[in-house]
């Protein structure tokens, strides 16, 4: 007994360790907001977890951990295949459209592929010779493609790995990228009921847009040959972050699980957030579900740098799906943000 706690409190360590770490090397800088692209990668796709506003990222488990600490796919029994439709922003007209499919490989490892692509509808091409369009429409084209691998070690740490190739393109422009992600979950307590968490996201190198629509053709004065001039764009970086949660269970019974979770965020180019929520399981059939994601200024219509105004909620509804074990999952969150209609976000999740 004594040796196994004195291993708990090694290997609990050594994540606190790599938390402090990890917090100070990537600390919330709002002085380079606007600096990284790609923010796609910060729009979770999945139904489920944006109803805790993201905040159980140290419980998750299954395909949607992929978004906020890939080692909570370690938690899936043999084959998951997850999709969602979320309509980002209601009245703004972009919807984010995902998939994703899991399997356990071999004992103790869970390989995943996701793919999510955001949908901008169809926009009027405007030039300088014709401000006002009327010579057709594009459709921005934004996705992503995640290859993840997630391991159990011990009863107690579980750790994953994920592989993202990202594509963003106009009508004529295009700009391609890699991104890394790593997450650890620490489980501890009686009965498990503890569980810590940290994740690294969107690591990788710069991105630069490249394309037809960034070259110029012009006719220097008193010359009869006209000139195509190639513009390069700047480099943009990713938009890092480190995640570091918490998760218990303050009750646990045969028909009832109430779980609480706790969440900050650490952005390397906007503010850093605070993510609170709290799950309640009844039955092997019912979830419910209700979030809050804080950062500063949020209150204040000056000095807000994001839509959300914090409050998010949702549920889950299952059922079983044949005497094997598979279960089909119906799932649905709201989020509200400040302007437009908020983002609805349901999903459909079926476990083999």
């Amino acid at each position: 007994l004594t040796l196994i706690i004195s291993d708990m409190k090694k290997q609990l360590s050594i994540i606190l360790i790599a938390t402090l770490g990890l917090g100070s090397v990537w600390a919330g800088n709002p002085d380079r907001a606007g600096s990284a692209g790609a923010s796609q990668l910060l729009i979770n796709p999945w139904a489920a977890s944006n109803g805790l506003a993201g905040a159980n990222m140290a419980s998750i488990q299954g395909l949607e951990s992929v978004f906020t600490n890939v080692a909570g796919l370690c938690f899936i029994d043999k084959n998951e295949l997850i999709t969602a439709n979320s309509q980002y922003l209601g009245g703004s007209g972009i919807s984010l459209n995902s998939v994703g499919f899991a399997t356990r490989v071999g004992d103790a490892g869970v390989l995943g592929i996701t793919v999510t692509s955001m949908s901008f509808g169809d926009i009027p091409i405007m030039t300088e010779d014709l401000p006002e369009g009327g010579i057709g429409t594009f459709s921005p084209s934004f996705s992503n493609i995640g290859i993840s691998y997630s391991k159990a070690f011990s009863n107690s740490i579980y750790a994953g790995f994920t592989m993202r190739l990202i594509s963003e393109s106009i009508s004529n422009v295009k700009a391609t990228g890699v991104a890394f992600d790593a997450g650890i979950r620490y489980v501890t307590g009686e009965d498990d009921n503890m569980r810590f968490g940290i994740s690294l996201r969107n690591v990788g190198p710069p991105m630069r847009y490249a394309g037809d629509g960034l070259t110029v053709t012009a006719t220097p004065q008193g010359s009869a040959n006209s000139l195509t001039i190639l513009q390069r764009s700047e480099r943009y970086e990713l938009p890092s972050l480190v995640n570091i949660g918490v998760a218990y269970d303050v009750l646990r019974s045969e028909n009832m699980v109430l779980e609480l979770n706790g969440m900050f965020t650490s952005n390397s180019f906007t503010k850093d957030q605070f993510g609170f929520g709290v799950e309640t399981r009844i039955g092997e059939n019912l979830a419910l579900r209700a979030g809050y994601l804080w950062e500063q200024g949020i209150f204040s219509d000056d000095n807000a740098s994001t839509a959300y105004t914090g409050p998010a909620g949702g549920l889950t509804l299952q059922v079983p799906a044949g005497s094997n074990g598979s279960v089909i999952g119906l799932d649905y969150s709201y989020r509200t943000t400040n302007p437009f209609n908020g983002t609805h976000s349901v999903g459909l999740k079926i476990a083999i």
